[in-house]
């Protein structure tokens, strides 16, 4: 499953700072700028960032997916550019039922980003990783409170189930692109201790269209919040 766009929020506030995060610090192409937006190309995902309604402070949990072979180097290249997430002394972490390594960071927003190297997918390099190695956005985080409920709904639009369904956290596609459905004030995986909080989001599916999570606990295809 691959997504070719996603669409996050972002504080007004933030909007600049975070464009030059991604594009001047680390590398990533600038795709398209507006006056309340801006995109980043990711690999094969057109990334998003459009300046958020209101006075709220949007954030969001993510992933990349990098070449499975350039963990250790991906990682030593973001850490030359921040400062990465740590738990109990560790900045990094071994999936063994997923066989990946993940690293995270914040970003300015807030955005709790994960760079995973999933070691099933043959996506190896034999050259010096930059940004534009970068494969994708494998993973988004979308927020509920009836959890199962949303996770049938989207079974129900096509999107199968990757791991086993729970009401604490599910993985709906495949390891190219993940939605993770969690329970709404659950604690994010090296967030510093962030909890999960809705916020709208827009994906589109590779072959399958637009899913709009404009609403918790519901999103409504083809269409943009």
């Amino acid at each position: 499953m691959i997504f070719e766009r996603v669409v996050f929020e972002v504080s007004p506030s933030k909007l600049r700072e975070t464009q030059a995060f991604y594009g001047d610090r680390f590398g990533f192409e600038l795709a398209e700028q507006e006056e309340d937006s801006f995109t980043i190309r990711a690999g094969a995902t057109l990334v998003t960032f459009k300046v958020a309604a209101g006075g709220d402070q949007p954030f969001y949990h993510f992933a990349l997916n990098v070449p499975e072979n350039k963990f250790t180097e991906v990682k030593a290249w973001a850490a030359s550019q921040v400062l990465l997430i740590e738990e109990e002394g560790d900045d990094e972490v071994f999936f063994t039922s997923w066989n990946a390594h993940s690293g995270y960071f914040e970003d300015p927003a807030g955005n709790i980003v994960e760079l995973i190297a999933r070691h099933n997918l043959p996506s190896g390099i034999d050259h010096a990783f930059t940004a534009r190695d970068v494969m994708s956005v494998s993973e988004i985080g979308i927020v509920a409170v009836e959890t199962l409920l949303l996770v049938s709904e989207l079974n129900a639009a096509g999107l199968p189930n990757w791991r086993e369904a729970s009401e604490e956290f599910t993985p709906v596609g495949d390891e190219q692109g993940l939605l993770i459905v969690v329970r709404d004030q659950r604690e994010w995986f090296f967030s510093n201790g962030k909890k999960a909080r809705f916020y709208p989001v827009e994906v589109t599916v590779a072959g399958v269209g637009r899913f709009s999570f404009a609403n918790i606990n519901r999103f409504e295809p083809g269409k943009s919040f």
